[in-house]
């Protein structure tokens, strides 16, 4: 039983900034790796960070510099740090991990607006 349940989102202003988390249910370092998605109804599924048991990062270029991913392995959580946020930032954040399996978050509405 695999539970990633997800917190932080919410309204911010733009340039703002905002932090979500995700708890697993188990050890993260369960997993081969983790990540945030995010997801509008008129995009594609969208990787915008994802850190691997090792440890790396890949934050993709189009919130590089202003988005990272962390972890808190005694706290089973993976967190996701976005500042400078803009308005086509605006969605739904889920929390992913990978092991043996896919298992995603219940996601988490994100809205940049003034």
């Amino acid at each position: 039983q695999v539970q990633l349940v997800e917190s932080g989102g919410g309204l911010v202003q733009p340039g703002g900034s905002l932090r979500l988390s995700c708890v697993a249910s188990v050890s993260i370092a369960s997993f081969n790796h983790m990540a945030w998605f995010r997801q509008t109804p008129g995009m594609q599924r969208e990787l915008v960070a994802k850190i691997t048991n090792g440890g790396s990062t890949l934050i993709p270029r189009p919130v590089k510099g202003r988005f990272t991913i962390s972890r808190d392995v005694a706290k089973r959580t993976v967190s996701l740090q976005m500042n400078s946020l803009k308005p086509e930032d605006t969605a739904v954040y889920y929390c992913y991990g990978y092991s043996e399996g896919e298992y995603w978050g219940q996601g988490t509405q994100v809205t940049v607006s003034s």
